[in-house]
């Protein structure tokens, strides 16, 4: 029988219906699923239909990560410690900088800090390990010193820099080649008790946008997770401290964008909470006639509010002030506690 994928279609109207299975054990439901199949047929099934497998995958309570409960959608703010990262890149290369940005963010709303010391942007060239490390755990010794709580993420794909930065009071390894650049991060992130987020990323930032390819890019991009997640798990990281990316922009057309954007709720099926990055990227330009990367705030609350409606549980953003307002009105008319 041809393997199936089920998407659950995703609701938050206060009308509820009776049958209806909460996703995620979050702040969405959904009565329905749509089932895909490799040969391109779509179908529907009511959800009580669903598999039992299936069914659990969707329903299951995630636990809380890095300290933060699942049950609301968490802000996660960037603070690119990095002198060519697409958007802000420069802006905070300087410690104090960096130092007042950081907690700017927090202050503003985010949940949880990405701290990244090499830009993934298209055409992105390495950076040295150690002047990686240079850039970013100082910053996060800085910020532990000076009485931040809120929980840090490290945004790198290499394993001395995961290490450095956890030593210096990083909570989470944030790797979007979900550690198939250098693997030997998951040893460094399991023995740190430390949760992860695996992202999907065809190519490497230097020729990722040169012509990305895909038999089905939806499909694809959620089976490259799942056999990451099984990896993670392998190598002694449980599924409750694994976070899902499918990776938007990265080795990705307009076109794979949208449909990633619009599948969403598929992801919920690997059983992990899920990262959605789409913030200021250049999808969102080109819809929006934005050229400049920091004109496209009002383009990047659009799709924060798109991902929070799909039951996503983590928005990374560079816009945290005006995304938390978007969310709190979100919220509120969801029916839900806004805060």
């Amino acid at each position: 029988m041809q393997h199936r994928y089920f998407r659950p279609i995703v609701q938050t109207d206060p009308c509820r219906p009776e049958g209806a299975l909460t996703l995620a054990g979050g702040w969405t439901w959904f009565s329905d699923v749509e089932v895909l199949h490799r040969d391109g047929t779509r179908g529907h099934l009511p959800a009580r239909a669903l598999p039992e497998e299936a069914r659990a995958a969707l329903t299951a309570h995630r636990p809380a990560i890095a300290g933060l409960t699942m049950d609301r959608p968490r802000l996660m703010g960037i603070l690119n410690v990095t002198p060519d990262s697409f958007s802000d890149g420069g802006k905070f290369a300087a410690p104090e900088a960096a130092l007042a940005h950081g907690r700017a963010l927090v202050e503003g709303g985010a949940d949880i800090l990405d701290i990244g010391g090499e830009s993934t942007r298209p055409g992105a060239a390495e950076v040295p390990v150690e002047q990686e490390i240079s850039r970013t755990a100082p910053i996060i010794s800085a910020l532990r010193a000076g009485g931040l709580s809120a929980p840090i993420s490290i945004d790198t794909r290499k394993a001395k820099v995961a290490q450095a930065a956890l030593e210096a009071g990083a909570d989470l390894v944030n790797d979007v080649a979900a550690f198939t650049y250098d693997p030997g991060i998951a040893a460094v992130a399991a023995q740190a008790h430390a949760p992860v987020c695996l992202m999907h990323a065809q190519g490497d930032p230097e020729t990722m946008q040169d012509a990305p390819h895909y038999d089905d890019v939806l499909l694809d991009v959620y089976d490259f997770l799942a056999e990451r997640v099984a990896a993670a798990e392998a190598a002694g990281i449980p599924r409750a401290r694994i976070v899902v990316d499918p990776g938007i922009g990265f080795g990705k057309t307009l076109e794979h964008n949208l449909t990633l954007l619009r599948g969403l709720s598929l992801f919920h099926s690997l059983g992990c909470a899920v990262l959605l990055g789409a913030s200021r990227k250049r999808f969102i330009g080109t819809i929006g006639d934005a050229r400049d990367p920091a004109e496209r705030m009002p383009g990047s609350l659009a799709v924060a509010l798109a991902g929070a409606a799909q039951g996503v549980q983590f928005l990374r953003v560079h816009d945290i002030r005006e995304t938390r307002q978007a969310l709190r009105l979100a919220e509120a008319l969801w029916g839900m506690r806004y805060a």
